[in-house]
Formats: C-alpha cells, structure tokens, sequence
C-alpha cells in the first residue's frame, strides 16, 4: 500500500496528514517556522557522520536509452559477426585492453579512468533500469528512491544561488518520470536548464524575468511569503516556506548565478576540445558549474537506444560521414575534454566523473543493424575523485552476454559513489511519514578496487 495514499496532497503542495500535524503544533504555541525548523534539525542528525570525501562533486554523464557495450568499452573482436558487430576495436594505453573504434582519444588515457565491465542488472525496461542505477534500489510501487544527486544535495551543507544539483539540458531520464528528488524535499530535486548549451539560441529556463515581472514585483511576491511566515512563527526568524521562490530569486538576482551559464566566456580553444554536438558543450557547462561549488551535475545525453542502423548512429552520425560524428566519437571529444579540462585546473582528483546508462544491448545484432535491450552485462566508466585509474574490473564472457567474473550490481555501484563523495552508504534518511531508509541497500557493497 503506497503510504502517502491516506493523506492526499492539496494542490498547495501540504499533505492532510502536515496540516494536522501544523494544527497540533500551533495548539501548542508553535507556528510554520518551529515545524520547519524541527524538520531542519531532524535531517542534520541524519547526515553523514564524517567520512572522508575523496571527491567535492560528481559529474554523471548519463548515456540515456542503454549505450551498448559491445561497440564502446567491451568488444569482442574475436567473437562471430553477428556479435563483434561493424564497429572494430584499438589498443588502449593498458597493454592487452581494447576499446572500440571510435574512442581513440579515450584510450591513450585508459591510465586515468577505471572500467567496471560486469555490471548486471535485471531490469531491461527504461524506467525501471533507470531507476535501478540512479539510487541503487529496485524500483517499487510504493516508494521512490532518490537519486544520488538529490541525496548529496540533502546531506551537503552548502551556500551560493547556485542550486546543488542541476541537470544539463534537462532530467528526462529513462522513461521521463522519475522526479530525482524521490522521498527528499522538493529542493532536492534537479533544477533543470532546459536549453542545449550547443544550440547558438541556448538560454537557461527561468534565469531571466518573465514578461511583465520585474525585481521589484519578484522581491514582492518573495517578501509575501516570508510575511505569511513571519505571522506564523510570531515573530520567530527562520528561511522562508518557500524554496522555489527563494531559488529563483537568489538565481535571477545572482550576477555570479548568472555568469556559470555563459560559455562564451569560454576561449574557443576549450570549447573545441569539448567537441560541438550537445555532449561536449554539455560537459563544459557542467565544469563551469562544479567549478562554482555546484556539488552534483547530470549530463542527460540521449538518443542510446539503439535499436536499428547501430553503425551509422553510433559512429558516422550521417550516412557518408568522412569524419565520424555520432554518439561515440562524440563521447570521445565530451569526456577526455572534460577530463583534460579539469587535470589542467587541479580539479580532476576532487571531480568524480561517472559515465553510465540504464543497460547494454544485446549479445547479437538484429535483423534491422542494431542491438535491443540487456540489462544481464554491461559497462560503466568512472574517472576523477579519488579513482585509482588504469584498471579493467569484471569481464564479461567471450560474447558479451554475462558477467564472467566479478559482478557488480547497481547497489554497489550507488556504495562506490556515495563513499567516494563522503556518504556513509549505511546513512538513513527518512520518507515524508517518518520511515528511515537508507541511502543504499543492505546487501550494497563498495567496490574495494575504487575505494580501497
């Protein structure tokens, strides 16, 4: 039974079961801001208690629809056709490890970057995978899990008019329905750009003033709520009950907020060492912004599900490209850019950098040159924040089907990133009605190659 289904949200947001619980409090003498502020208190003592972070921040690029494994960081050149696929392989700077093709840039710096090939995974369903691998739990009907920005976000204690976690372009991930906050309060949730960095037009969505609002008329609206507050914590001083509108406002009347979006600012040098298709732009735009403190930065790259033509989309991006230009080659420019970037400015060992989608594809091509869905064995990179670099982890057997050795699942890969980034993966949280649960499961355990 879905907990909150006894207590129905009004269309303000509050839950029946939060008004009465504000009845009961303001019975006592205590107001809005003394419930708030108990609510505050409550999630401090949930935080994680002290350990180490090897990385300040995480950039995720996320391969969305399932990036498969056998034409980018498994293949099988010795393998049958029909599993080895177009695609051919090339040295890496690890002797005897081969990548594909069209990730040349990535292999000469194979040294820095770590690839977990026995990933596995039951779900081979978008929304469902998705899920799996962005909070390390099975999905259920009852609850949705938060993802791991939206937990660092919550445990992080930060300032700035920056928000803590922000997606580039946007967070229609998987299936477009999970909301990334989960059970966490809604600032917790990604604040999405809503424009292609690539695109000549890019603006940021609700950066600037709508049509017919001003700084005067939005200072206004914001001194309302903290009024409606202030009357209902008599006099008490706590933050507004508002954290959308106090978002938006630290953002629109931010200059600095403001500047993290503006890649002119960038030479053109750096911008071409990103590439020019939406991933490499993307991927500078979440440097700037890591840069700026922002602890967590999805790179929502879609168009991975690849169920036909896999050769032309994967690598000629256009039939009769000269010069490869599809999803690989320009993964290849995005992620050794923006780990170059970030090593020339000492900030590669605080960075965790994750590259990963929902699943593979499977073991043999289709009738239409593409390859469906496989969640049995795939491939995730991580590179950065504390990574011992130039290791292979797991295997997958001789056709890609299944993990060979060393499985690893999406709850210990949520342990690995939240050690990484300071988070005790034992921490509880609690649900909107009080229940702990905790930032992954029990069986979840850290990968001892990345951790140590």
């Amino acid at each position: 039974m879905n907990p909150k289904a006894s207590f129905p949200e009004r269309c303000d947001g509050l839950a029946r079961r939060d008004l009465l619980r504000i009845g009961g409090l303001t019975a006592l003498g205590l107001g809005l801001g003394d419930l708030f502020r108990l609510q505050r208190t409550a999630a401090a003592k949930n935080r994680s208690p002290g350990r180490e972070a090897k990385a300040k921040s995480c950039i995720l690029i996320w391969l969305d629809g399932g990036p498969s494994h056998l034409e980018t960081f498994d293949l099988k050149p010795e393998a049958p056709a029909e599993v080895r696929g177009p695609l051919g392989s090339i040295a890496t700077k690890l002797p005897g490890v081969r990548i594909s093709e069209c990730l040349p840039k990535t292999a000469a710096m194979l040294d820095k970057l770590a690839i977990i090939r026995s990933m596995t995974s039951p779900l081979g369903e978008h929304d469902f995978g998705t899920h799996y691998l962005l909070t390390g739990y099975k999905p259920t009907p009852v609850l949705e899990y938060p993802t791991f920005g939206s937990v660092l976000a919550h445990v992080r204690s930060r300032s700035g008019a920056l928000p803590p976690f922000i997606a580039v372009p946007n967070f229609r991930v998987g299936g477009g329905k999970m909301t990334g906050g989960g059970y966490l309060p809604s600032q917790t949730r990604p604040f999405s750009v809503g424009g292609d960095p690539a695109k000549p037009n890019f603006k940021v969505r609700d950066l600037d003033f709508y049509k017919g609002l001003d700084l005067t008329r939005l200072d206004r609206r914001r001194r309302f709520v903290n009024a409606l507050d202030a009357f209902a914590r008599a006099g008490e001083n706590s933050p507004a009950t508002d954290p959308d509108l106090a978002r938006a406002f630290s953002m629109i009347t931010s200059p600095q907020a403001k500047s993290a979006f503006h890649l002119s600012e960038e030479p053109r040098s750096v911008r071409r060492r990103y590439g020019g298709k939406s991933i490499g732009q993307c991927c500078l735009l979440a440097r700037r912004l890591v840069e700026r403190g922002v602890p967590f930065v999805t790179v929502n790259n879609r168009g991975w599900d690849t169920h036909n033509d896999i050769y032309t989309r994967l690598k000629e991006g256009f039939t009769g490209a000269k010069v490869g230009v599809g999803l690989i080659p320009s993964l290849d420019l995005a992620l050794t850019g923006l780990i170059t970037d970030l090593d020339e400015r000492g900030m590669l060992d605080e960075t965790l950098i994750v590259v990963m989608g929902e699943f593979g594809r499977t073991p043999k091509l289709n009738t239409a040159g593409g390859r469906d869905h496989w969640p049995r064995v795939f491939s995730v990179l991580l590179a950065g924040g504390g990574v011992p670099g130039g290791q292979i982890i797991g295997s997958s057997d001789a056709v890609g089907e299944g993990p060979l050795d060393r499985p690893v699942t999406p709850a210990d890969l949520a342990a690995t990133i939240y050690t990484l980034l300071g988070i005790d993966p034992k921490l509880e949280l609690h649900t909107s009605d009080g229940r702990p649960a905790r930032v992954a499961p029990y069986e979840a355990q850290a990968l001892r190659e990345i951790v140590g």
